[in-house]
C-alpha cells in the first residue's frame, strides 16, 4: 500500500461500505482519522442508525471510498449520509469493485479506497467509534478529494433564494433543511447538537 494513500484519506467525504451475508451496504461518512502509522490504524465514526454499522459490528470488516471533485451529485443521493436497511444501494454496481476482502469499493468518482478490519470499538451514544487495521488500499487517480465544504458549494444543487429555509451549523457549515430543527439533532459532520446551529 502507497503511504500517501493515509495521507490522501485524511481530508474529505467517503462511502463506507460494509457486507453481512450476500447483503452489502453503504453510506457517506466524514470522520476518519489516521491513529498510528505502525501498526497501521485508523477510526471512523459511524451513525448507529445506519444498518452499515451493524454490519461492520458483526463482520468486523468495512472498505472506504475516498470521494474526488469530479463525484456527481446522483452518489451522494444513492449512498446518502444514512444507509437505508431495505435498499439494495450495490443492486447496480458497474462503477464498483471489490477488494482483496470481498467489499466493494468505489472506482468512478473516488481517488483512493482503504479496507480495515476492526480492532475495538467504543459507544459514543449515538456512534460508535472504530478502531480499525489497514488491510490494504490504493490511490485509483490523482484528482483531489473531496471536502464537505467543495460538495456544499460545488456539488450539491443550489435551493431557490425563496425556498432556503433551515438551520446552519456555525462549526462545519452543514446545513439541516426544515421547518424546525430536532431538539435532539446532532450534526453529522461535526457531532455539534442544536446549541450550535443558526437559523437560515
Amino acid at each position: 500500500m502507497n503511504p500517501a494513500t493515509l495521507f490522501q484519506i485524511s481530508y474529505g467525504l467517503y462511502v463506507l461500505t460494509a457486507k453481512e451475508g450476500e447483503k452489502d451496504n453503504a453510506c457517506i461518512i466524514n470522520t476518519v482519522m489516521q491513529v498510528t502509522d505502525i501498526p497501521k490504524r485508523l477510526v471512523i465514526a459511524v451513525n448507529k442508525s445506519n444498518l452499515t454499522h451493524d454490519m461492520i459490528q458483526k463482520s468486523g470488516l468495512f472498505n472506504l471510498s475516498v470521494l474526488d471533485q469530479s463525484v456527481s451529485f446522483e452518489v451522494f443521493e444513492h449512498f446518502g449520509f444514512q444507509s437505508g436497511r431495505e435498499t439494495d444501494k450495490f443492486q447496480d454496481a458497474k462503477d464498483c469493485k471489490r477488494s482483496k476482502n470481498g467489499l466493494y469499493y468505489l472506482t468512478k468518482g473516488s481517488c483512493a479506497y482503504i479496507s480495515a478490519s476492526v480492532v475495538s470499538e467504543t459507544d459514543l451514544g449515538t456512534h460508535t467509534l472504530f478502531l480499525a487495521d489497514i488491510l490494504d488500499g490504493e490511490i485509483v487517480s490523482e484528482k483531489p478529494a473531496v471536502t464537505y465544504t467543495y460538495y456544499q458549494e460545488k456539488i450539491k444543487p443550489k435551493p431557490k433564494k425563496e425556498e432556503k429555509t433551515g438551520y446552519r451549523c456555525v462549526i462545519c457549515g452543514y446545513i439541516y433543511e426544515g421547518d424546525e430543527l430536532p431538539p435532539d439533532f446532532i450534526c453529522p459532520i461535526c457531532k455539534h447538537g442544536v446549541d450550535d446551529f443558526e437559523k437560515i
